[in-house]
């Protein structure tokens, strides 16, 4: 699992930083989309992603920095022979955008499309994963998500099982499904064999918001917490206004929230290459698990050990 940024400025786009959007790539080999601003399909370009893979996209809000590159974006998958069902996330209006950018322009989609509009605190069951949304505070409805891993079984012990007389084959596959066995009279059991199991990993996403507790409960003990981070530290007043945070306020979330490490982005574009070591320093101070984001980036989120939690 990993995520790779593809646009991390706030508003507009600079010659260093696109508007937001974010890529995580599954183990499946599937690629689910956060926000989709003006542009994104250039940024996939120079990344190894393929928009056939793209199975699902979740808007966090209806900004334009984080929609205007949805319809470019989905007639391209189409002229390049996406035929698989993309599934769209959203708040109220983002089926209402879509529709009438895609009716009004023509675009014929060659694949299925499923708009589904969300609302706070709703939970999402995808194959393998739990997805759960919690409202922020913007000046707009916003929203972040919280993506869980399923629970992994443990490693199964081919020496004890050797050791038991058990051959490889089917009966390992009971095994790690769940069922005993008999062999010779004695039960053997899954738990006789197999390894704690493992925690699933856990990727909390946030779109624009000022500090807020909700931004706490929802990334509670993640791996990894991607918060915005507009302005600098001695800004405060100007972010609230804007309902956007500052470094230091994203690095409280953080620290309140206990992840195992944060990524701010959302960067304004009146901070230029020089003044980006001072912004990750401001963060790192409240919260040293921090790194500031760039496009193209790519953080890898590994798997967790047996039994850790």
């Amino acid at each position: 699992m990993e995520i790779t940024f593809l646009g991390t400025g706030a508003g507009i786009p600079s010659t260093k930083r696109n508007v937001s959007s974010a890529a995580l790539r599954l183990d499946s080999g599937d690629t689910w989309l956060f926000d989709c601003g003006e542009a994104t399909q250039h940024q996939i370009l120079s990344a190894s992603i393929t928009l056939s893979k793209i199975t699902k996209i979740f808007i966090t809000h209806l900004h334009g920095d984080h929609i205007f590159g949805l319809p470019g974006l989905l007639g391209s998958r189409s002229f390049q022979g996406g035929q698989s069902e993309l599934v769209i996330y959203g708040p109220k209006g983002i089926k209402s955008f879509l529709e009438t950018a895609l009716r009004v322009s023509n675009t014929h989609l060659r694949y299925p499309l499923r708009i589904e509009e969300i609302e706070d605190g709703i939970e999402l069951n995808e194959k393998g994963f739990t997805i759960r949304t919690g409202l922020l505070e913007h000046g707009i409805e916003s929203y972040g998500y919280r993506v869980e891993e399923d629970e992994k079984p443990g490693t199964l012990h081919a020496d004890k099982l050797m050791q038991l007389g058990v051959k490889p084959g089917p009966i390992y596959k009971k095994l790690k499904d769940g069922e005993s066995i008999e062999l010779d009279g004695h039960i053997i059991r899954p738990t006789d064999v197999i390894g704690p199991a493992i925690k699933g990993r856990c990727v909390v996403i946030c779109g624009d918001t000022r500090y807020s507790n909700r931004a706490v409960d929802l990334a509670k003990g993640a791996d990894l917490l991607v918060h915005e981070a507009t302005f600098s530290q001695d800004k405060p007043t100007l972010a609230h206004d804007y309902y956007h945070s500052t470094t230091v306020e994203a690095a409280r979330v953080a620290k309140r929230a206990e992840v195992s490490w944060l990524i701010v982005n959302h960067i304004s574009s009146r901070y230029q290459d020089e003044d980006e070591r001072q912004l990750l320093n401001e963060a790192r101070a409240v919260y040293p698990n921090t790194d500031i984001a760039f496009d193209q980036m790519t953080f890898q989120i590994p798997l967790k050990k047996a039994g850790s939690i």
